[in-house]
């Protein structure tokens, strides 16, 4: 593959954006030989300063794709130069663009196991693994929406809100961030989360911790400088507040 220098030169893109194509490129490798995405499913995007945003093309396998394939789309996801068509899927990153202004790079993903507990009706909020409850809090669930329609959308847009992932019923998942890597960290999260669960379950019943010690564990993200979004302190999907 081309240096981002040798992009620059060839293509006229910024460094920023030579960057960002390359970066987008690296990820989806990293996911598809992780099994988070096969085929031509998902889409991975970022957000440029201009606005704008660079997602990858529709009908693509992500785990081989070039800088020069990736799509560059406006707020609206109306194509700003002459290359490829965005995803069909690009609302789910333009309605998370659109909720956060922190947010700055949006996977969407098909974790087999997180997939599966959404079809097998369990709650991903449930708080079992500490690390989790302090850092995100949980995983919300939002209710199924038909793919390459406005609906996929809409059915996460409250849950961007208040939470940086989110499991899509019989779906995948979406995990946002202020960049590709910190996206990516909380998708690997979303699927380790899930994978114990399911080994818990084939085990024996899933039990959360007792509120008390779930108290306490929340307690400690000010001591610990965790200032992340936490979906079991504002309580997001069950009602409480979006932010």
């Amino acid at each position: 593959m081309s240096t981002v220098e040798e992009l620059i030169k060839a293509r006229g893109w910024t460094d920023e954006e030579a960057r960002l194509r390359s970066a987008i490129c690296e990820i989806g490798r990293l996911c598809y030989s992780r099994n988070y995405i096969v085929g031509a499913d998902g889409n991975i995007s970022g957000r440029l300063a201009d606005g704008t945003i660079l997602i990858t093309p529709a009908g693509a396998m992500k785990g081989f794709l070039a800088p020069e394939q990736i799509a560059h789309v406006d707020m609206q996801g109306r194509t700003v130069d002459n290359g490829p068509k965005a995803s069909t899927e690009v609302g789910i990153h333009l309605v998370c663009y659109s909720e956060r202004a922190d947010v700055r790079a949006v996977l969407h993903c098909h974790p087999p196991h997180a997939v599966a507990m959404t079809i097998a009706g369990f709650d991903m909020q449930c708080p079992v693994i500490p690390e989790i409850i302090v850092t995100i809090g949980g995983i919300p669930t939002a209710p199924f929406g038909t793919p390459g329609t406005p609906e996929l959308a809409a059915s996460i847009q409250n849950i961007v809100r208040c939470s940086d992932t989110v499991v899509m019923q019989n779906h995948g998942s979406v995990t946002i961030g202020p960049n590709l890597l910190d996206a990516y960290k909380k998708l690997d999260m979303l699927e380790h989360t899930a994978k114990i669960l399911w080994i818990a379950s084939c085990i024996s019943t899933v039990k959360p911790l007792d509120p008390e010690y779930v108290a306490k564990l929340l307690g400690t993200r000010e001591k610990l400088g965790i200032r992340t979004l936490n979906t079991l302190e504002n309580q997001c999907g069950r009602g409480g507040a979006s932010r």
